[in-house]
């Protein structure tokens, strides 16, 4: 019996030699799509990682409307660098344009790959690799603003948004103002003896003590975070709360998994822009495949960048 199995096998092996197969891993002749092995396996590779980034989002998504306050992104995102203030999504709006400009100089350098044009796929690239890096140095500023100036980390939020309307009480006597509390206003909270930001212009004659504590107008927590009091439409006195951890936590969760996919797709750009200059895959006449394969992924890369601006900026 195993004679006659290996006969088989013998015979099926001359079988393909005679019709010119070899055997081998590369799959037969036939290619899916007409792509080859490395483009079909990039697909595959971005298609397992839009299943990641869709369920960080959906989770995003799950947290953000069973939540009773979330922050307002006009409120969160409204700083820019030199000094600007109060200009909601502008900064976030010009690093998205750096990223979709890269998109189309990567087309670019794609094209001039099909036409085995080496020193139009260096130019294309090069800009490709400059709009990413630009990208990555945006949001590294945001980061450190929202971090080390805004004070926001994974478990922390001074984000937080009123649920009632109200007027806030002095600081100083406890007693009632003319500032309005409104519902849905997104407030941050300050850290005693730094700036209190934006909206509170009347309290700059008055400094907020370092020192923990419940106070006339306001309370200091241990870390010392300012909490300011007031009073609600229907007479109850309240104190500024923390927003929600988990914004903070899928916030730098999410656009630092981001960010790192564009910073390992800027190391591979510049690898194969590198190898393209010196003439490798010249050689090879297939039409510059490998700027074609990191093309899909800086392609992918932008995409979901689309879908992050839209959950985390605008709604």
């Amino acid at each position: 019996m195993a004679e006659h199995t290996d006969t088989l096998v013998a015979e099926d092996h001359d079988h393909d030699h005679a019709h010119g197969y070899e055997a081998g891993w590369e799959g037969g002749k036939e290619k899916p799509f007409g792509a080859g092995y490395g483009k079909l396996m990039m697909w595959y590779f971005l298609l397992s990682d839009a299943f990641t980034f869709a369920g960080f989002l959906i989770a995003y998504g799950t947290l953000r409307f069973s939540s009773p306050s979330w922050p307002v992104p006009d409120t969160v995102f409204s700083t820019a660098p030199f000094g600007i203030h109060d200009m909601p999504l502008i900064f976030v709006t010009f690093m998205s344009f750096l990223l979709i400009i890269s998109s189309g100089t990567m087309v670019r350098a794609v094209q001039e790959g099909a036409r085995e044009n080496k020193r139009g796929v260096v130019f294309w690239m090069l800009l490709t690799v400059l709009g990413g890096a630009g990208f990555l140095g945006c949001q590294a500023w945001e980061w450190n603003n929202l971090i080390n100036v805004e004070h926001m980390t994974v478990t922390t939020n001074p984000f937080g948004t009123y649920t009632e309307n109200g007027v806030y009480l002095d600081p100083e006597t406890g007693e009632r103002t003319d500032e309005l509390v409104e519902e849905g206003e997104t407030y941050l909270l300050h850290k005693a003896g730094a700036s209190h930001g934006e909206g509170h212009e009347g309290e700059d004659h008055f400094e907020f003590s370092t020192t923990p504590g419940d106070y006339a107008g306001y309370t200091v927590d241990d870390d010392q975070f300012i909490h300011r009091k007031y009073i609600t439409d229907a007479g109850e006195t309240k104190t500024q709360a923390f927003g929600p951890t988990a914004f903070g936590a899928l916030f730098f969760g999410i656009t630092g998994f981001h960010g790192f996919h564009v910073f390992t797709g800027v190391i591979f750009l510049l690898i194969i822009l590198i190898n393209a200059g010196s003439g490798v895959y010249a050689s090879r006449k297939n039409g510059y495949e490998m700027v074609e394969k990191i093309g899909l992924y800086w392609h992918f890369v932008d995409l979901v960048w689309v879908f992050v601006f839209l959950v985390f900026y605008l709604i």
